[in-house]
C-alpha cells in the first residue's frame, strides 16, 4: 500500500461470523479503504455492509458487471444495506477479494459514496458505486450477507484501512 495508507483493523477469523464490525472508527483521515478476502458457508451468497448501524432504506448502488458470457448493469434504490457485488459473488469454493473506497467519510454535511470492486473467478466481476443517503459521518462498518442465511467461514480476512490527508 502505498505510504499515505495506514492500517487501522484486521480481522480473521477463527471461528465462522454472521457479520464482522468495525466500530468507533476515528474521524481523522480523508477516506477509508476496506479490503476483504471472503468465502461462505452457503453458496451464492453477495457482500453488503450497513454504517453506524443504519438499517433504514437509505442506500442506493449502481452495478456494471461481467459474467465471462455477458456484460450489464442495473439500479437498487431504497435498499436496507449496500450490495458490494453480485456477479463476483462468495461461494463455498473460493476465497474472493472485494475492495470497498468509502469516500469523505468523516464530513458530515454529504451524503457517503462507495465504489466497490468484486471478483470471484469462478463467477464474474462487479464495479459498483454505492451511495448511503446520510450526511453522518462514519463511525461504524458492518458486513454482512445481504440475503442472510449464511456464515463467513473461518479464514475470511478484513482488513480496513484510512487515507490520511495529502
Amino acid at each position: 500500500m502505498p505510504a499515505t495508507y495506514e492500517s487501522i483493523a484486521t480481522t480473521t477469523l477463527g471461528t465462522a461470523a454472521a457479520s464482522v464490525t468495525f466500530s468507533t472508527i476515528s474521524g481523522s483521515y480523508t477516506d477509508l479503504v476496506l479490503v476483504t478476502s471472503t468465502k461462505m458457508a452457503t453458496a451464492d451468497k453477495s457482500l453488503a455492509l450497513q454504517f453506524n448501524g443504519d438499517t433504514g432504506t437509505n442506500y442506493s448502488i449502481t452495478n456494471l458487471y461481467g459474467s465471462g458470457t455477458a456484460g450489464g448493469s442495473y439500479r437498487l434504490s431504497t435498499q436496507s444495506n449496500m450490495l458490494l457485488d453480485n456477479y463476483g459473488y462468495i461461494d463455498t469454493v473460493n476465497f474472493k477479494s472485494t475492495i470497498i473506497s468509502i469516500q469523505n467519510y468523516s464530513n458530515n454535511t454529504t451524503y457517503k459514496t462507495v465504489l466497490s470492486r468484486a471478483n470471484n473467478a469462478s463467477t464474474g466481476v462487479d464495479a459498483i458505486v454505492g451511495l448511503w443517503r446520510n450526511t453522518a459521518a462514519i463511525t461504524s462498518i458492518t458486513l454482512i450477507t445481504q440475503q442472510g442465511g449464511s456464515n463467513f467461514v473461518t479464514g475470511s480476512t478484513f482488513t480496513l484501512y484510512g487515507i490520511k490527508a495529502a
